[in-house]
């Protein structure tokens, strides 16, 4: 005998919606609790206790100072331009246990401290060139890492007018110091650790490299590259333990440069899309803004686009190309395609266009550098 069982499909559609629905006020009960719990204070209070550690901790921080590689960190990928995500200027190469920063954009230190990198490690300051957008956070930076624990004053280098650029940060902290020390004390803010020191880097007359400083294995040199009118203006190229990175400054294309980068792993070259500049200038000139378009128009003079910078990496035999100093900084993907547009034509491979926490890696054993983005 067949036993044939019918279910009729509205019931089942019934069964189903009645499902739904006591899942869709299950899930609304659920919200309504959870936020009635975030009401309670004791429950506020752990979950801020959560937050604080974990922005107090740097342990995982920790490995980034391994002696297994020479890296570079992004501590600011942006240039003059406004940028919500970006710092000004800033890049920190990591060797030896200590970290050493090229250039102190404003909010860079900002962007470090989130990034946890703990500021008693500093090895010193490297400057280029004294633009605003280069040396504007260099006394917090100064103020922080004295503060974190740096026990000796803040060594300082760059080229010809660093001691004037260290005196006037020195001057205009100087209240602020008094009050650190009156208020924690002296035996915590030693009065000279809280100092910065100066020192004018020599410059060959022939554009060739010069030894800059030495810390062990690490040493760096220094190279004078062209921001016609601002002079001196100058980079560094890093060498530790068989691995090297060199960082441009502010330059055009520029010939000492590429002598420089010859045979080292990784390049960071400053970028401008002169196309994008254009048209910034074109719309500020027909918006009124004269001053604004004067300056567009003239800041192409002095920089290097994307296609340059590119090319700098080949002629030098560079494998890997980071940007930064992006000019505009590009806000999103579109504009980021844009902005490399004809750099693919001559470098299919090997470019890497800087954010803010960009990470390179360059192992000591000699394998490929690894490119990654830290987050706060």
């Amino acid at each position: 005998m067949t036993i044939v069982y019918t279910v009729s499909i509205s019931r089942i559609r019934e069964n189903v919606m009645q499902t739904g629905i006591k899942a869709f006020f299950a899930l609304a009960l659920l919200i309504v609790l959870s936020i009635g719990v975030l009401q309670i204070p004791p429950v506020q209070d752990v979950l801020i206790d959560k937050v604080i550690r974990s922005r107090l901790s740097t342990t995982d921080r920790q490995p980034l100072f391994a002696d297994d590689a020479l890296r570079l960190l992004v501590c600011g990928s942006s240039s003059p331009f406004p940028d919500p995500d970006r710092a000004r200027p800033c890049l920190t190469v990591i060797a030896g246990g200590k970290f050493y920063v090229v250039d102190t954009g404003p909010g860079s230190w900002n962007r470090l401290a989130l990034l946890r990198i703990p500021g008693d490690r500093i090895g010193g300051v490297f400057l280029t060139h004294f633009h605003s957008d280069h040396i504007g956070e260099l006394g917090e930076f100064n103020l922080q890492t004295w503060v974190a624990g740096r026990g000796a004053p803040l060594q300082v280098y760059g080229p010809t007018g660093v001691e004037q650029v260290v005196d006037g940060f020195q001057q205009a902290y100087a209240l602020d110091r008094g009050y650190r020390v009156a208020h924690h004390g002296a035996e915590m803010l030693s009065p000279d650790d809280g100092l910065m020191q100066a020192h004018t880097l020599s410059l060959s007359a022939d554009g060739s490299m010069t030894e800059a400083f030495v810390d062990g294995d690490l040493k760096v040199s220094v190279f004078p590259v062209t921001h016609t009118p601002i002079s001196p203006a100058v980079g560094y190229r890093f060498d530790y333990k068989g691995r090297s990175l060199v960082i441009s400054g502010d330059t055009i294309k520029d010939a000492n440069l590429i002598r420089a980068a010859k045979g080292a792993d990784l390049l960071a070259h400053e970028a401008q899309n002169q196309q994008m500049v254009g048209q910034i200038q074109a719309a500020a000139a027909d918006l009124g803004r004269t001053r604004y378009a004067k300056v567009m128009a003239d800041i192409p003079s002095y920089h290097t686009s994307p296609v340059e910078a590119a090319e700098v990496a080949n002629e030098a035999g560079v494998p890997l190309l980071l940007m930064y100093h992006l000019t505009p900084p590009p806000p999103n993907r579109i504009a980021e395609m844009a902005f490399l547009r004809g750099v693919a034509e001559i470098r299919s491979k090997g470019v890497v266009l800087a954010q803010d926490g960009t990470l390179i890696e360059l192992p000591l054993d000699g394998t490929p550098a690894q490119v990654s983005v830290l987050k706060p």
